[in-house]
């Protein structure tokens, strides 16, 4: 017996889950050739379809011998004996889990949108692949889904070798498992057409489940004050369910955390899985004559004192001590990130920002080290000029991204929505999921 393609593959599979209907189940597909397959479970036991990432690591030079896997929320899962045959030392292990991390990260971005997993505490979990071999991914796949709350899982795949199949019954509820050839030789070897699955049909399985119908439930605001520099400064923290990071807002010249431009751009983070903290760097007071005297403004030292202090305030809070932390500022607020960002290089892990002046954080730019991308619009002349002198002068991972047809303040149609996806992408491929997932080093910049 073979299956004619991962469309078969997935029919006749949902026909061995079919004591599954009804039962409220949530498939999730490994991706790629394993969202086809689970589509197919999806639509026949009438349940939603979600992604979860798990990404194989493969032996240097030879990356198709796999030795282990990761799962996006960093893990990792070797075998012992593979690593003592490959001879890998934990630093050779933890650079290509890097690697693989970040393809993880890119396809959550793109296939979740950054989001993260819906809730599983309460549902029954239909694990899905297009078939084992070594059961890495897999397994890698099944012990996320386990620290993410999920009490009853059921692992399902169209073909795998008995011994592995044995092997993962110890790791889940229930396996289901159509074909398992005791010469299993390669997955692709039971199917008639077995090609490479792409992106783009990943999202089209995506979309005709009606994926957008599992997105999380907005988190509410919480109201805070905090005391930063002898200030008491006011600001709104969201923390979605399960948050991969926190981004804190620092807010330009003559703004505030009010600001509807900062506040659409913390939306889409937000629905991305990711925290914010729309926060004030000044009091009411002094925001009072600022506007009279633009006294405070221009007052880099005082914004990024206030701001560091905002940072170690948050990682001495339950709520918020285990998050990795971002920064995305706009105008004077994008020099205060990154004087930030220098001064506490182990707190912040990405900075986005928005029309900036790198220009006045001259001295901490060969010092900011976490992955910066500075977001200008194409028709904003001498700030464009400003950040991409600023590109050359810092020893991070960066990238200038200029907004075609955006001046300052991305008022035109579109511009701002075009900036926000954008930040949201490099957030979440830089924001290590514990802050002691992944460091930030250093890399080649790029301007697009």
């Amino acid at each position: 017996m073979r299956f004619q393609d991962r469309v078969d593959a997935g029919r006749q599979l949902a026909r061995a889950l079919q004591h599954h209907a009804g039962a409220g189940a949530l498939v999730l597909a490994l991706p790629r050739g394993g969202v086809v397959v689970g589509a197919e479970v999806a639509r026949a036991l009438d349940a939603p379809l979600d992604v979860i990432i798990a990404r194989k690591l493969g032996a240097p030079g030879q990356p198709e011998l796999g030795f282990g896997a990761i799962a996006e929320d960093g893990s990792v899962v070797t075998d012992p004996t593979m690593v003592r045959m490959l001879g890998l030392s934990p630093a050779e292990i933890s650079d290509l889990a890097r690697d693989e991390l970040r393809e993880a990260t890119r396809r959550v971005a793109r296939y979740r949108h950054g989001r993260p997993l819906p809730r599983l505490g309460d549902r029954n979990i239909i694990l899905v692949d297009d078939g084992i071999a070594t059961g890495g991914t897999v397994r890698a796949a099944l012990r996320a889904l386990h620290r993410a709350g999920a009490r009853h899982v059921v692992l399902a795949v169209p073909v795998g070798p008995p011994d592995t199949i044995a092997a993962l019954r110890r790791e889940t509820d229930e396996v289901v498992c159509v074909l398992q050839p005791e010469d299993l030789r390669a997955v692709g070897a039971w199917y008639d057409d077995f090609p490479q699955t792409t992106d783009e049909e990943v999202e089209a399985c995506l979309a005709q489940a009606g994926w957008d119908s599992a997105s999380p439930a907005q988190a509410d605001p919480v109201a805070l004050t905090i005391e930063a520099e002898g200030a008491r400064l006011h600001g709104d923290l969201v923390l979605p369910a399960r948050a991969r990071g926190l981004v804190v807002f620092a807010h330009g010249s003559g703004s505030s955390r009010r600001s509807p431009r900062n506040r659409a751009v913390a939306l889409v983070l937000q629905q991305a899985g990711l925290g914010t903290l729309l926060v004030d760097l000044l009091t009411e007071e002094e925001e009072q004559i600022d506007a009279r005297t633009r006294a405070y403004r221009f007052d880099i030292g005082l914004l990024s004192r206030r701001l560091v202090g905002i940072l170690d305030w948050l990682t001495s809070e339950p709520d918020t001590r285990d998050l990795s932390l971002g920064c995305f500022g706009a105008s004077t607020g994008a020099t205060a990130a990154l004087w930030a960002a220098a001064a506490r290089p182990s707190l912040v892990r990405a900075v986005v920002s928005r029309g900036g002046r790198p220009d006045l954080a001259a001295e901490a730019l060969s010092h900011v080290y976490a992955p910066t991308l500075l977001l200008v619009g194409g028709r904003d002349a001498e700030v464009l000029q400003d950040n991409q002198a600023a590109l050359a002068r810092m020893p991070c991972v960066r990238s200038l991204s200029i907004v075609q047809g955006a001046t300052h303040l991305f008022e035109e149609p579109g511009t701002l929505e075009e900036l926000a996806r954008r930040a949201t992408r490099w957030f979440v491929d830089y924001l290590p999921l514990r802050p002691e997932s992944v460091p930030p080093d250093a890399g080649e910049a790029t301007t697009g």
